[in-house]
């Protein structure tokens, strides 16, 4: 199949394969006499599998490694494993984050009612003087 065709059955822009490949997480498909590419099921399945990866927050270099796992089937998950909890490691801390940024942004928006002008606004005063609340 055409890049087009693994683009529509995978739910993603043909760029989106071509960077997948750049980055050696797609194996470069083989290619006509008049040069075009040509795409295998199991182009599609990698793109299935690094779309997933995607959705769940992993890096690049993340799913490069996971399919390096895969290479290699019989070995045990321990790797696997500690990548995953590395991963559940870094996505607490971006919700800790996004906490603290949570409070801080219903701190500035309790400092301005909306019978103000925006000249006399809590949240703009709050931004422009650094009055924002750092967790």
């Amino acid at each position: 199949m055409r890049i087009g065709q693994l683009a529509q059955l995978v739910g993603v822009e043909t760029q989106t394969i071509r960077f997948y490949e750049q980055q050696g997480l797609l194996p470069p498909p083989d290619r006509q006499v008049n040069g075009y590419r040509v795409y295998t099921e199991k182009h599609g399945e990698g793109l299935a599998f690094i779309r997933r990866c995607r959705i769940l927050g992993l890096s690049l270099a993340e799913i490069h490694e996971l399919q390096s796992y895969e290479d290699d089937p019989h070995q045990p998950c321990t790797a696997v494993n500690a990548l995953l909890d590395d991963h559940i490691s870094h996505v607490r801390s971006q919700i800790t984050a996004l906490q603290a940024l949570e409070k801080q942004l219903v701190s500035l928006r309790a400092s301005c009612n909306d019978d103000r002008e925006v000249e006399a606004c809590g949240v703009l005063a709050g931004i422009s003087e650094g009055n924002m609340h750092q967790q």
